[in-house]
């Protein structure tokens, strides 16, 4: 797989561009989403803050439980949470599909989405900063996504991703407009060697006048990667400068693979 230039521009959608962020459920949902949240404020951001610093993404462990992921996989066939379909050959993405959700998100997806994004901001006011770049983030998402609706971006980004035998997602960059998060996460839902074979996590790094960086994030069930956008501060000897980064997933050799995407800016 080369480093393809491809970026994710937004797609035909079907269904009203209104969005409605919050989350809803039933009481067992609610529930879940509790958990989750309680889940995200226990992990060890100090250590996060640090991998992605030093390499450009961090794993989470454990973010999920396997009931969870189940129910969030399981959910890939119900057509009313999802505001479209992507087949990825048809447009030379990779090979496999995906579905971006409608709003409102199911619960477990909103409850990660609001409360993984002020975990995020510090690292992201501090790249913002040493990049020279202007922009910086609000402590609360919905603060976050108020800017984005501002500026047209109604549509939401969080989606759920499907792989079968041979299946893979070509490098890329999640870029949907003017405002972009420069962090997001995915979160595997399906467990290596049980329902899937191949299928890894990988992302390139290209430095200046250097050959680029391959990283393999190796994943299980429930675990989460948090990874740059597409741009990063590294540290030179006159300063920072920034390197540009890309993301897929390799071949899948047999079975299926169910990720959530969890992308913290809206599209046009």
């Amino acid at each position: 797989m080369g480093t393809s230039q491809i970026q994710r521009p937004e797609m035909a959608v079907a269904g009203p561009r209104r969005p409605i962020p919050q989350g809803h459920g039933t009481a067992r949902q609610h529930g879940s989403e509790t958990d989750i949240a309680t889940r995200v404020e226990g992990s060890d951001w100090a250590a996060v803050a640090r991998d992605l610093d030093d390499h450009g993404c961090a794993a989470i462990r454990g973010l999920l439980s396997a009931a969870e992921c189940d129910a969030i996989a399981a959910g890939y066939a119900e057509d009313a949470l999802y505001r479209s379909r992507i087949d990825m050959r048809r447009h030379g993405f990779g090979q496999g599909e995906y579905k971006y959700f409608r709003y409102p998100l199911p619960g477990p997806v909103g409850a990660l989405r609001a409360a993984l994004y002020p975990h995020l901001v510090p690292v992201a006011n501090r790249w913002n900063a040493a990049m020279g770049i202007d922009v910086r983030y609000p402590a609360a998402h919905k603060d976050y996504l108020e800017r984005c609706h501002q500026s047209g971006q109604l549509r939401p980004t969080p989606l759920l991703l499907r792989y079968g035998p041979g299946d893979y997602n070509c490098l890329h960059q999640d870029l949907y407009g003017e405002h972009v998060f420069p962090l997001q996460v995915a979160i595997l839902l399906s467990e290596p060697g049980r329902d899937f074979t191949g299928g890894e996590f990988v992302m390139t790094e290209q430095r200046p006048r250097m050959q680029s960086r391959a990283e393999v994030v190796t994943l299980h069930q429930g675990d989460a990667v948090v990874f740059a956008v597409s741009q990063r501060p590294v540290q030179g000897g006159r300063g920072s400068y920034r390197v540009n980064l890309r993301h897929g997933v390799s071949r899948l050799h047999a079975g299926q693979r169910y990720t959530l995407g969890i992308i913290f800016h809206d599209a046009t």
